[in-house]
């Protein structure tokens, strides 16, 4: 299989794995290729919706790096892509922020009535055998290596929701649960915005479009995807289907073994032949927490797996039961946390409870059920927020760059 998963998407569950990608960004070749599968994606989502590299911290360090590689000191334009897409993360937050609950419902009616869409995720499509090469190798990278390029994110859920009718809901509470760089508001609103329920109108694409940046075992002539715009547009908005050959499936590939707590490093050698569960807890031992273990302590929680620099009382690592009852996670999205947190500590606890008010820790939307009102330090962001609920992205990049 010629599969993207070699290399580069192997993500080291280090601090220092997210500095040496962080490194090895170069901006305008990210801006010139990222829409290709195997093109300069920089793969710091992971590190960045866990808490181990921050939104000002990329920024700052890209920045500075610039300016020592251009010939002039200049850094990168403010509208230059890479910054665009930081942005693009901010408002997903900032729309998160405003809207709470109301993300994991249709923001505003999409191109079908609700009604006509599946509440489910047919078995074919989470087991990658469609028969529709994009969609089957999409699904089969997410599983062995708990990262998917976002143009291929956008193909599936494009492909589940307007082809295959089924409610932009259920193929994102799936997808969650697999990526390491699962972010409640960058996925489900990302998959409203191909859904058309969170922009203007349905994301599509075709055959055509996997050609010019995927590779050949990706493409998908002679499928159901292989057809105009006009059929495709035709069929997202009405009860129509598309019929077409299923395709080829790809090869079968090795099953490589799941990885110790104790790795250094998510090994991607093969992908799964099934979808690997989702769990509500770990796969592995934790104590339960007492008030008396987090009191006065800095937790590390899945989303700020770091902690203050000479902070002078004791760090404890901990997953909140409360959330992980409700959005579960993949063994190797568990695995890959708990690596992050032992680099800063060896007490790691599961919460049934909410953290004392003397605990200290960053306030992470995810965790806002879990921590008690007004508890917690707000996480770092690159711009202010706008001050009131921005209706699209043009709108949120106008104010916060403070453009007339």
């Amino acid at each position: 299989m010629n599969s993207i998963a070699e290399g580069p998407a192997v993500l080291a569950p280090t601090q220092a794995g997210a500095l040496r990608l962080l490194q090895a960004v170069r901006p305008h070749d990210y801006a010139r290729s990222r829409n290709h599968l195997q093109g300069a994606v920089t793969r710091l989502s992971p590190y960045i919706t866990h808490g181990v590299l921050g939104l000002p911290q990329v920024l700052e360090a890209v920045q500075a790096a610039e300016r020592t590689r251009d010939p002039k000191g200049r850094a990168l334009d403010p509208d230059h892509k890479f910054i665009n897409e930081l942005a693009w993360r901010e408002y997903f937050h900032h729309v998160w922020q405003y809207e709470g609950k109301g993300i994991f419902s249709s923001l505003h009616e999409g191109p079908m009535p609700e009604s006509a869409y599946a509440r489910l995720l047919p078995a074919d499509i989470r087991e990658g055998r469609t028969g529709v090469p994009a969609i089957d190798e999409a699904v089969r990278e997410l599983y062995a290596t708990g990262y998917l390029h976002n143009h291929a994110r956008m193909w599936l859920a494009s492909y589940v929701v307007h082809l295959r009718k089924v409610h932009w809901r259920a193929g994102a509470d799936w997808l969650y649960g697999h990526l390491l760089d699962g972010d409640l508001a960058s996925n489900h609103l990302s998959w409203q915005w191909v859904a058309g329920t969170g922009s203007p109108k349905p994301y599509l694409f075709n055959a055509g479009n996997v050609e010019k940046f995927a590779p050949p075992a990706w493409h998908s002539r002679g499928t159901v995807i292989d057809a105009s715009y006009e059929a495709l547009e035709d069929v997202a908005r009405s009860g129509k289907r598309l019929e077409g050959r299923p395709g080829r499936l790809p090869p079968p590939v090795a099953v490589s073994p799941a990885p110790s707590a104790a790795s250094s490093e998510v090994k991607a050698v093969g992908a799964p032949s099934s979808e690997p569960p989702l769990l509500d807890r770990p796969p592995f031992d934790l104590p339960t927490a007492k008030v008396s273990d987090l009191d006065s302590a800095w937790l590390i929680h899945p989303w700020n797996l770091r902690a203050p620099e000479g902070w002078p009382g004791p760090v404890v690592g901990v997953f909140a039961a409360s959330f992980h009852q409700r959005w579960r996670w993949s063994e190797r999205r568990w695995q890959w946390v708990q690596a992050l947190m032992r680099e800063h500590t060896d007490r790691i606890l599961w919460c049934e409870g909410p953290p004392p008010p003397s605990a200290c820790t960053v306030a992470d939307p995810h965790l806002r059920t879990w921590l008690l009102p007004g508890q917690g330090q707000a996480v770092p962001r690159i711009w202010d927020d706008p001050g009131r609920r921005c209706r699209s992205f043009s709108q949120f990049w106008t104010r916060v760059r403070g453009a007339p």
